[in-house]
């Protein structure tokens, strides 16, 4: 048992350290020369409560700067306090429609401001919001639905009409509960949740650290698993240490690119909303349409997956220059492997902006890189950002010296609790306190972690190892290469073969990436199998879904 003394040390030295990256924060961003004695009252209340979920920081921004647009979408501009005030009406109306602390609200939609209002009023009801995308069949919503256990949904008409045909699934007390946004004539209005704004601020009476976000993973292998994000005292702290890694600033403003049921794009979108900045919402990425936003909104930040910086440069050079991209500063990529020579071409053409961060939706941002660190070093996700703990553990179990490769585990503030109503997945995710979601790296002498695909996709063949990030960076240096994925496939005689899919970017042979490949790969590494594709399957976050390519092979047997 602890000492007092040592209880009180402890508790003496969290507080200094979240007090020094506070005022860190406030400084390199900014935020300190704008701060209201308002906002620092809400600021102090939320600390004190323990009131620290997305919602918080609408509440803080309307006391610092009201006026200031927090959110612009089209021809709509929404300042911080009238934001402030939609989110307590909207609160109001979801208690009043029956939801309660704990509840899910499922939200199913294209980007737009009605998101973020009805996600930060489930917050404030510390319910959980349930973001799913709005591609989802009817099945696959009909499973969400029942599976988080939502009691209420706010959608789209597109997705209004997937759930009328999922109708079959769905209890009428869900049905009951459906509120669109923008459809006349299709479920109750969305704007029927906002008619309580006479009620003034939505103050939950019993604050604590319940659920406030359900995020369900891609699924690219078996059912989607919901990972439960509780906010805990200590997530201001956690957001202000990746802050302070990064030279966001007070003025700058962000586009959001991703959908924002994908949590890359929710995080960021938070993160500057913390900041104060001004927040652009996209309905769909195009190329040319996010360069177009960039120079109409003079946008300086923005959050993307790999797949967008490379449909980015896929542009011909004489459509990018038609836009004024000067004013882009900071350009995070994360949730899928960035291949070197896409981050390199991107920051050769719009100069040095690409953050490279690897997280996950049920562990936070865990590593980030600079440009200077993917000049240094291509293809690394960078160093761990403060408050995570690293453990690279082997087969069995323990942690494997730097250059070698094993599973990632990590441990910080924002792990999520679990996945919902599955006891057995949390079980197999969880050691000693440090979550995995299978991924593989190894990590340098300078610290600098690298991703070498994920624990399902190693491939053995002989009995070696062949980890397929490897062979895919390998591979993207060959010119006639635009993108690959690499898998294993049965093979009597080696257990598996290593099977590239390629994606040319112009003339190329087998025998060409035969040659290639020799000259960079040992003999296990090297492709037994090319097969050219016109483009790889991806879900809708970006990521090569390599259960679909493994359906196009066939079976062999030597």
């Amino acid at each position: 048992m602890r000492s007092p003394f040592t209880v009180v040390r402890e508790l003496v030295s969290d507080a200094r350290e979240k007090v020094f990256t506070a005022a860190r924060f406030s400084h390199q961003t900014g935020y300190l020369w704008e701060v209201r004695p308002g906002a620092v009252g809400e600021l102090v209340r939320a600390l004190v409560t323990g009131a620290q979920n997305p919602a918080t920081a609408y509440r803080i921004a309307a006391k610092n700067h009201p006026d200031k647009v927090a959110l612009v979408h089209g021809e709509r501009r929404i300042p911080f306090g009238d934001l402030d005030r939609l989110i307590d009406s909207a609160a109001h109306g979801l208690h009043a429609a029956g939801v309660r602390r704990g509840h899910s609200v499922l939200l199913a939609m294209k980007n737009c401001p009605e998101f973020v209002i009805a996600s930060a009023a489930a917050g404030r009801l510390r319910a959980s919001a349930v973001a799913v995308s709005w591609r989802s069949t009817p099945r696959e919503l009909a499973y969400l639905a029942n599976h988080s256990k939502a009691r209420l949904v706010v959608c789209d008409p597109d997705v209004f009409r997937t759930l009328e045909a999922a109708r079959a699934d769905l209890s009428e007390e869900l049905l009951s509960r459906i509120f669109v946004v923008g459809g006349a004539g299709q479920g109750a209005p969305f704007e029927r949740l906002l008619s309580h704004e006479d009620r003034g601020p939505f103050v939950d009476a019993a604050p604590g650290e319940d659920a406030a976000v359900v995020i369900y993973t891609s699924g690219t292998t078996g059912k989607p698993k919901g990972a439960v994000r509780k906010f805990p005292r200590s997530a201001a702290n956690a957001a202000f240490r990746f802050l302070c890694e990064v030279p966001l600033r007070v003025e700058d403003v962000h586009l959001v690119a991703c959908p924002m049921y994908h949590s890359t794009a929710y995080a960021f979108m938070t993160f500057s909303h913390i900041v104060g900045n001004t927040v652009v919402l996209m309905d769909e990425f195009t190329p040319e349409g996010f360069l177009a936003q960039v120079e109409r909104y003079k946008v300086s930040t923005t959050a993307v997956v790999p797949t967008m910086l490379h449909r980015l440069m896929q542009l011909p050079e004489a459509v990018r220059r038609r836009y004024d991209a000067h004013t882009l500063r900071i350009v995070f990529s994360g949730g899928a492997h960035l291949p070197p020579t896409v981050a390199t071409a991107f920051m050769d053409a719009f100069g040095d902006t690409v953050y490279n961060f690897y997280g996950a939706t049920e562990t936070g941002l865990v590593t980030l890189a600079s440009p200077r660190d993917l000049r240094s070093a291509p293809g690394t996700i960078g160093r761990a950002v403060p408050g995570n703990e690293i453990r690279l553990l082997g087969e069995s179990g323990a942690p494997v010296p730097a250059g070698q490769v094993g599973e990632l585990f990590v441990k910080n503030d924002l792990l999520v609790s679990g996945y919902y109503d599955d006891d057995a997945a949390t079980r197999g995710s969880m050691r000693e306190g440090f979550f995995s979601v299978g991924d593989l790296a190894r990590v340098d002498d300078h610290g600098r972690y690298f991703l070498e695909g994920r624990k399902r996709d190693m491939i053995v063949t002989g009995g070696v190892n062949v980890y397929p990030a490897e062979v895919e960076h390998a591979l993207m240096g060959h010119p006639g290469v635009s993108e690959v994925a690499v898998l294993g496939r049965k093979d009597e005689e080696w257990g598996e073969r290593v099977v590239a899919f390629v994606v040319p970017a112009g003339d190329v042979t087998e025998g060409e990436l035969v040659a290639f490949a020799k000259e960079r790969l040992s003999g296990p590494k090297r492709p037994k199998e090319y097969h050219f594709v016109p483009a790889l399957p991806r879900n809708p976050t970006g990521k090569v879904v390599k259960r679909e390519l493994e359906g196009r092979l066939e079976p062999r047997t030597a």
